[in-house]
């Protein structure tokens, strides 16, 4: 029987502040690894498993990989959309890919690549199994 893999995702709104700009005027470019974060966050949340709840259960998420592309330029005060997606496979890994964009406009896209470790011996391990029963329910 043949897995159907589905692709859980979710989007956040945020608004640029001035802080977040360079003396361009434009969002500065490390800013991007900051809103993919709140994607990423935004969806275990939106599929049950808030990052917090991660933590209390032993387990970290470090970052093994990070890709950004720029695309058009963002700027103070714009409302950007930051959807994030993460294909449900059955890997050590989890890939999350992100797409930012204002209105009909992209702005940036890019993915980071994550493991778990557990917490205590800082030692990397397969996914966890409340983070398998929770995926369950998305994977036919």
């Amino acid at each position: 029987m043949v897995q159907k893999i589905k692709i859980i995702q979710h989007t956040t709104d945020i608004r640029i502040r001035y802080a977040d700009t360079d003396k361009m005027g434009v969002v500065y470019n490390g800013n991007y690894f900051t809103f993919f974060e709140i994607g990423r966050t935004e969806l275990m949340r939106s599929f049950g498993l808030p990052y917090v709840e991660v933590e209390k259960n032993g387990f970290l998420l470090p970052l093994v990989e990070a890709k950004a592309r720029y695309i058009n330029p963002a700027y103070y005060d714009d409302i950007l959309s930051v959807n994030a997606k993460l294909a449900l496979e059955r890997k050590p890994t989890l890939k999350f890919e992100y797409n930012i964009f204002r209105s009909d406009t992209t702005i940036a896209k890019g993915h980071t690549e994550h493991i778990f470790m557990k917490a205590d011996t800082m030692k990397p391990v397969k996914p966890p199994a409340m983070f398998m029963e929770i995926i369950a329910n998305y994977v036919k």
